[in-house]
């Protein structure tokens, strides 16, 4: 099944999200500034994309990961690792972008900043219990399978 995504320019220069190629899983998110917004070595920025957004259903989350020619090319990534965009969430998506190395980063208005990918979401019901079931791990922690 195909679904929509409604995106509303919140701004006139914002940019829609767009995939770089028709096998691309995630959809470019731009800056939309009006001046070019410097990111110290260490620092944490939001950056406004210009942009709002909403899905046809709400058994999905938008989620949001860093570039990775960013990360890899510059050391900007995401202060949040992966950000969520609940699918009931109309306010403006805004990206908070870090600095992981030593050099000022500048971005500017169009760039390229973030991918968004919209995926489904399980919503269950809690349900308290006294017990649950055992495992061959159980209650092993980090390492605990010889890794």
């Amino acid at each position: 099944m195909n679904h929509i995504l409604k995106i509303k320019k919140l701004k006139e220069n914002a940019v829609l999200p767009g995939r770089a190629t028709s096998g691309s899983a995630g959809m470019d998110l731009s800056a939309c500034i009006d001046n070019d917004t410097v990111i110290a070595p260490g620092e944490i920025k939001l950056i406004p994309t210009g942009i709002a957004a909403a899905p046809d259903t709400d058994q999905c989350a938008l989620l949001i990961y860093p570039r990775s020619g960013l990360a890899s090319k510059h050391g900007i990534s995401l202060a949040n690792c992966v950000g969520v965009v609940d699918s009931d969430y109309r306010g403006e998506i805004k990206i908070p972008l870090i600095n992981h190395s030593d050099k000022n980063f500048t971005v500017t208005n169009g760039m390229r900043i973030a991918q968004m990918i919209m995926t489904p979401v399980i919503l269950p019901e809690i349900s308290e219990v006294n017990e649950l079931d055992e495992t061959d791990r159980n209650s092993g922690g980090f390492g605990s399978t010889g890794q």
